[in-house]
């Protein structure tokens, strides 16, 4: 694995957001879904409809957060054969695409792997951050050293449950963003979203001067919109993840997949 000249730093996308007076948009998908190669395209169709951050899934046996759309896709990419070698690959393509990237990972894997070593690699491969859903600030000292020496942002997750307390603790070790789960449920898509999300940001904020991202639920471009309108970015991904499992072959579902990015990005300069 030969990595990028370098990765792009997360703080450059939501500069970027911030001039145009809109949201940041990240998209995920797990690394090895459809295909390896269907995972890059797919990641590369967003790109180009205007996804600002990317977020590589990495595929393991035992989601704790992920709904059955992503529980599935995870699934497909497990027999497929991918790997924590695989995702950082997916990650060096990725980054040559000139947006910053991020792995979504539970912990276990990373511990498996040698967390020293993960990021290591993560950073060689040109990856810009890792956000770490079942870690906790009181355990994640060691991890926070080594992204720290290898240039890497952490970011944990906030909850309407968080207390204000907690949100500080939270949010004082993140780097990059603080990623606000808008519901106390797994992933998925939803007809609405969480109507504490808001609330949530805005205590959030007042604990922090990082940018807030809002994941879980976001589906649609008026979902998106909504969100973009009080919170720094959205984060949308069993929308992208079910527009592939549902189209008719991987060409389709790229094909959706970018028209689904259209969509979003619309939504989040248009912000309610």
């Amino acid at each position: 694995m030969i990595g990028p000249a370098y990765g792009q730093p997360i703080s450059t996308a939501f500069a970027r957001a911030g001039n145009e007076d809109r949201a940041a948009l990240i998209g995920y998908l797990p690394a090895g879904f459809p295909s390896r190669d269907g995972c890059v395209r797919a990641m590369a169709a967003m790109v180009e409809a205007g996804v600002d951050l990317v977020e590589i899934g990495l595929p393991y046996s035992d989601p704790l957060i992920d709904g059955p759309t992503i529980q599935e896709a995870v699934n497909q990419a497990l027999v497929g054969g991918t790997t924590t070698a695989v995702v950082l690959d997916t990650v060096c393509e990725v980054a040559g695409l000139g947006v910053p990237v991020l792995v979504m990972t539970y912990w276990n894997p990373v511990e498996r792997y040698g967390f020293e070593r993960f990021a290591a690699d993560l950073a060689a491969a040109g990856g810009a951050g890792v956000i770490t859903p079942d870690l906790t600030p009181e355990e994640a000292g060691p991890w926070l050293a080594a992204c720290s020496e290898h240039g890497l942002d952490p970011v944990l997750l906030v909850a309407p449950s968080s207390t204000e307390t907690r949100l500080r603790r939270i949010s004082a070790a993140c780097r990059g963003f603080v990623y606000a789960a808008s519901t106390m449920g797994v992933t998925g898509s939803r007809t609405e979203v969480s109507p504490l999300a808001r609330g949530l940001v805005e205590r959030t904020r007042a604990v922090t001067d990082l940018p807030v991202a809002v994941g879980l639920g976001v589906s649609n471009g008026k979902q998106a919109a909504e969100v973009a309108g009080y919170a720094d970015g959205v984060v949308v991904g069993s929308a992208f993840v079910r527009a592939l499992l549902d189209a008719s072959n991987e060409d389709a579902g790229i094909a959706a997949a970018a028209a689904l990015a259209g969509e979003l990005v619309t939504g989040v300069r248009h912000r309610a």
